[in-house]
């Protein structure tokens, strides 16, 4: 069997590729240095080990005998596992865009030794990827000028694509309106969700559109949300038997999907679900967000508390058959009337909505609630158990520090909402588990798996913590997160803050064998990491006062201008957090008997309550706090009392849960300005 130098790495999208003809290295010095020894492009594939198309890949190409002696002979070959190196990833991805207008994974891309890119692409059959070898190597040979100038100019076109802040823009509602019709422009009034196939989650942009809701109480606003919410839970990109959503669907109705399941998708939609749940009061929110982190919990946690990457989407060499049903496999597990009642549930048919098979779908005319009668739940169950008889897919069990960083902060809005200890206790393991095992000479490290941690932290690795630790505190009111926010947040700022122009570098100044330090700020599949720094930012001006805080936030927007003016609606969550900082945000502080924290009403009230715009603290008078915002609140007549201030100003303190609630319920809604 054939082995190659990716044998001694973790990543299992790495190690999936150990014993290709391949004579594949890891990104590092040794593969770097030998590309320049023999003046060798490097020939650098990126993907990762859910990726369907990497898989075939693989299996066309790079198991390949002639396509593995042709590499072998003439480049030097490199696997990057992109959810270990965003950083790598992202940058060969704009060159990929710069040169070919379109990319994906796999990645392909051909680098001088000096790590410039020249050529690149995407998934290459084998016939197509051998042609573009050969004249790759051709052109390498005879004019190697030509080559090295096409890599400059394209470095230099992506060094030139710097953010800087050189529009001036006023922070105000303005923008907000202007993403909001943008939203409503692109919005997919038939089937919801934004634009056509293939369609994405859109969890931020619906995130926004509640906050413009519970700033205008305009509809339409509201509406997309419902529209889309409805939309995906009932279609197939749901799963329906065992929760989690699938990571998008291939047609624009949310009924085919590309199988794989991601950490990252589904700490989202768990979050934009909740959000709905308190807004609308629809137990179908509030059930699918359940569901979904009883499937995190059950199949992608590690027995000390992190939280697993990813699901494939293949399951024995084939898409989706894991998840997808023949109609006679159907009628052998049920009888007649079980039968009959899952063809009303989800639609299925002889005829199939899948290559002749069965993707659950629940109709649009269907209560929720029958999926939760006693029929429907013996059918699930005896299905469920059926189905885990298969192959499962591949597991991706790598931990990865951004990633749970957003599966604690919807753990833990789970346990606000919905009241579940289950999902604090979630949320509390995959802390202390990032702290002990990616967390070291305090700094992050971005990726844990089997007992290795490794690759220094990136932007999003410690803003998404720092946010996930923030509602941690609100849910559990630990000052150890606070405490561990602060120091993050100063760490953060150290490595990857720009003097110069303000915002983040995604990576930290001096990262060895980049080319490139990039700065982003619209979203992608996840929240944008500067605008995830903005709101984290502002949440610790207001629970600490301190002014710098709040200036660096300002940064960002300010550095955003031109974007707010050309698309804000792809910046939905700088959209967020520029309505967090725009907003009169209520600081409501709780004091009283710990013992009683948990039972109290008025804190259930305010956790049952969409308020986006808000830090939340307790304190016990006997004990002492690290939070300025909470200094010197007492309790009245030792019963629980709420104080509710704006910058430090402060209402009268009260005990009595109808003045609460006219406190946080006060509000002044208004019309976004034109």
């Amino acid at each position: 069997m054939n082995t190659n130098r990716l044998k001694n790495e973790k990543s299992p999208y790495l190690l999936a590729h150990a014993h290709n003809p391949v004579n594949w290295f890891p990104w590092g010095d040794e593969a770097l240095e030998v590309s320049k020894k023999e003046e060798k492009p490097i020939f650098l594939s990126v993907g990762y080990s859910t990726c369907h198309w990497c898989h075939v890949m693989e299996r066309e190409s790079f198991e390949d005998e002639e396509v593995a002696a042709y590499l072998n002979k003439y480049f030097i070959s490199i696997k990057v596992d992109r959810e270990e190196r965003p950083d790598l990833d992202s940058i060969y991805m704009d060159a990929v865009q710069a040169m070919t207008g379109r990319g994906g994974w796999p990645m392909t891309v051909v680098l001088t030794p000096q790590l410039v890119p020249f050529f690149g692409g995407t998934y290459f059959p084998k016939f197509q990827l051998l042609s573009v070898l050969k004249e790759v190597q051709s052109i390498w040979e005879k004019d190697r000028e030509k080559i090295i100038t096409s890599g400059d100019n394209i470095l230099k076109h992506l060094r030139s694509d710097r953010i800087t802040a050189d529009v001036e823009v006023d922070l105000n509602e303005n923008i907000l309106r202007r993403g909001y019709e943008q939203l409503l422009q692109e919005f997919d009034h038939s089937n919801g969700g934004f634009g056509g196939a293939p369609k994405f989650p859109p969890g931020m942009r619906l995130n926004f559109l509640m906050r413009v809701y519970a700033r205008t109480k305009e509809k339409p606003a509201l509406n997309m949300v419902e529209k889309t919410l409805n939309a995906m839970a009932r279609g197939g990109i749901y799963d329906h038997l065992g929760g989690g959503f699938h990571r998008y669907s291939t047609d624009e109705a949310w009924i085919v999907p590309h199988f794989e399941k991601m950490l990252y998708d589904n700490a989202n939609l768990a979050w934009t679900y909740l959000e709905a749940f308190q807004i609308t009061g629809d137990r179908m929110y509030s059930s699918v967000a359940r569901e979904i982190l009883d499937y995190v919990r059950k199949e992608m946690t590690h027995k000390e508390g992190g939280f697993y990457s990813a699901q494939d989407a293949d399951s024995e060499g084939e898409e989706g058959k894991f998840y997808t049903w023949e109609f006679q496999e159907l009628k052998k597990l049920l009888d007649k009337k079980e039968l009959d009642h899952l063809i009303g549930m989800y639609g299925v048919s002889e005829r199939g909505n899948f290559e002749g098979k069965n993707i659950f779908t629940f109709p649009q005319t269907s209560n929720w609630k029958l999926k939760s009668n006693d029929i429907s739940g013996k059918i699930n169950k005896r299905l469920l158990v059926h189905r885990n008889k298969r192959v499962p897919p591949l597991k991706d069990d790598k931990v990865l520090t951004a990633w749970n960083g957003l599966m604690i902060a919807s753990m833990a809005k789970a346990y606000q909402v919905l009241h579940e200890d289950k999902y604090l206790e979630a949320a509390q393991k995959a802390a202390y588990f990032i702290k002990e095992k990616l967390y070291k000479d305090k700094s992050l490290l971005r990726r844990y798996r089997d007992g290795e941690s490794r690759f220094k932290g990136n932007l999003d690795d410690y803003a998404y913590l720092i946010n996930g630790l923030i509602n941690l505190y609100e849910a559990d009111f630990n000052e150890e997160w606070i405490t561990w926010v602060i120091q993050l947040q100063k760490v953060q700022d150290n490595l990857f803050w720009d003097n110069k122009e303000g915002g983040y570098y995604f990576s930290a100044a001096g990262k060895k064998n980049i080319i490139l330090r990039k700065k982003d700020l619209y979203d992608s599949a996840n929240p944008n990491a500067n605008a995830v720094s903005a709101l984290n930012l502002m949440k610790l001006f207001h629970f600490s006062f301190k002014k710098d805080y709040k200036d660096k936030a300002g940064s960002i927007f300010k550095l955003t201008g031109k974007f707010f003016k050309t698309y804000p609606g792809g910046l939905s969550q700088m959209l967020i957090a520029l309505d967090f900082y725009t907003d009169n945000v209520k600081e409501i502080v709780l004091t009283g008997d710990q013992k009683e924290l948990k039972g109290s009403g008025v804190l259930l009230l305010i956790y049952d309550t969409y308020l986006p715009n808000k830090v939340l603290g307790f304190t016990s008078s006997s004990k002492r706090t690290v939070i300025p915002l909470l200094k010197d609140k007492k309790s009245l007549n030792k019963e629980m009392t709420v104080y509710l201030c704006e910058e430090g100003a402060c209402k009268y303190p009260t005990d009595k849960i109808n003045e609460v609630r006219e406190l946080i319920y006060e509000r002044k809604y208004y019309k976004l300005k034109k």
